[in-house]
């Protein structure tokens, strides 16, 4: 079985990001292929912990995928501050004879932004509205790697490494079953210290924020790579609970032209034609955020990675341009007005070496830097009784159900299978249980005696 067939059978999806199906995003020949060990948001921990403790397996692995790409070079991409997980890193290169060099970057955000790092690590700018593989590379977490090193070994995509974090006890990383709850996970780092909370899935800057009752609700999937837990009065959870309308109305009202957002702007740096604070001057011409959407620099909201720096950082009056653009990127898609791939190219900005902004400085920014030096070297793991596996976890169509309540599994066992002709990824048992509910979600009960 080649290496493709290994990591599609196994589910694999990109463990950093939207959940790409990793099987398809490495059908291709390029020139460079990068493993992101940037750990682009501040506070998270666990690509750290995986290159510091499963170096071999993340460097074996990306040496088969760079073979598999006919990748001249095979980089990992890290800061330089890294010095542990550096000297562990370059063990494992000389103990395997491993062609993959490391390149060391300074600590800044958004330095594990793909784009931004194909730019660190090559020179080569993305396209507005590219990939990197129009530039010859593809980027691929470190996590992803250590979950292909796993697939060549014929273990499936079942168990999850992911953060936990921010106002908890015993903050830490944990290895856990994929469909184990937030609940069960801060439970895991000692409970929360705080009556009432909020969440973050992800990392401060751009993960996605959770009333303390949705968190209740929510599960690890593959792409989850930390949780955050902050006080309910925090800046962050605050400013996500902003309602839409009061959002768009302060942008309208308030903004004062100071370009700030642009000149921060990471995209805008490497020469992509997006302009938050010209896309804010339109918004406040506008009753209607439908009346602009032909309008060419609203357009270019499509362009936004999202990172936060013009909220968080840039903008002196606390406004949300990241949120501002966020909306219209989800209107234009719903009217399935696309961006042209490399329309607008400019020459990067001569100040963009100066302008990157501190991983630690970042963090403070976004209310968060009494957490930022917590230092995470433990990790947990732990199996819930029960767990419930959403069947999209990962962009392109949900997996197919091929259980029914009643049945019973063993750990690995195909549960979901991808729907023939479409993007997309199987999903497995995580361990020896009885299938309780199929709907949205598949629900198994752990049972030790399944035969």
């Amino acid at each position: 079985m080649n290496l493709i067939q290994q990591i599609k059978e196994a589910g694999i999806v990109g463990c950093g990001g939207a959940g790409f199906p990793t099987h398809v995003k490495l059908n291709a020949q390029v020139e460079y292929f990068i493993v992101n060990g940037a750990e682009c948001e501040p506070l998270l921990r666990t690509d750290r912990w995986l290159m510091c403790n499963r170096a071999r397996e993340l460097v074996e692995a990306a040496w088969a995928v760079k073979e598999h790409l006919g990748a001249a070079h095979g980089v990992i991409g890290l800061k330089g501050s890294y010095r542990q997980e550096i000297a562990a890193l370059e063990e494992a290169i000389a103990q395997t004879g491993a062609p993959i060099t490391l390149h060391k970057m300074e600590s800044f955000y958004p330095a594990g932004d793909e784009q931004v790092l194909v730019r660190e690590v090559t020179g080569r700018v993305v396209p507005p509205a590219g990939i990197p593989l129009d530039v010859g590379c593809v980027v691929s977490n470190a996590a992803t790697m250590v979950c292909v090193r796993d697939a060549m070994e014929g273990h499936p995509f079942t168990w999850k490494y992911l953060t936990v974090t921010g106002a908890v006890r015993e903050p830490t990383v944990l290895h856990v079953p994929l469909g184990t709850s937030f609940s069960d996970c801060i439970a895991q780092a000692g409970g929360t210290t705080e009556n009432r909370y909020f969440v973050i899935s992800g990392g401060p800057m751009m993960g996605a924020p959770m009333t303390m009752e949705q968190a209740a609700q929510a599960v690890v999937t593959k792409t989850t790579s930390g949780i955050l837990v902050l006080p309910e009065d925090s800046h962050l959870s605050i400013s996500h609970q902003i309602p839409l309308a009061h959002m768009l109305n302060r942008a309208r009202s308030a903004c004062i032209q100071c370009s700030y957002c642009t000149e921060m702007c990471p995209r805008h740096l490497m020469g992509h034609p997006l302009e938050p604070h010209r896309i804010m001057r339109k918004l406040a011409a506008a009753p209607d955020l439908h009346e602009i959407l032909e309008d060419p620099d609203v357009r270019r909201a499509q362009l936004c990675c999202e990172c936060g720096i013009c909220e968080l950082v840039a903008c002196p009056m606390g406004l949300q341009p990241r949120r501002v653009n966020a909306t219209l990127k989800k209107l234009l898609g719903e009217q399935k007005i696309r961006y042209p791939k490399g329309e607008g190219q400019g020459e990067e900005n001569p100040w963009r070496e100066m302008r990157k902004i501190p991983t630690a400085k970042a963090a403070a920014r976004a209310g968060v830097g009494d957490y930022y030096h917590i230092q995470i070297t433990q990790m947990k793991e732990f199996a819930p009784e029960k767990v419930s596996l959403p069947l999209r976890q990962h962009i392109g169509a949900p997996a197919s159900p091929v259980v029914s309540p009643g049945d019973r599994v063993k750990a690995g066992q195909l549960i979901a299978g991808c729907p023939e002709g479409q993007l997309g990824a199987v999903l497995h048992a995580p361990f020896d249980g009885r299938v309780e509910q199929v709907e949205e979600r598949i629900t198994i009960v752990k049972e030790d005696d399944v035969r």
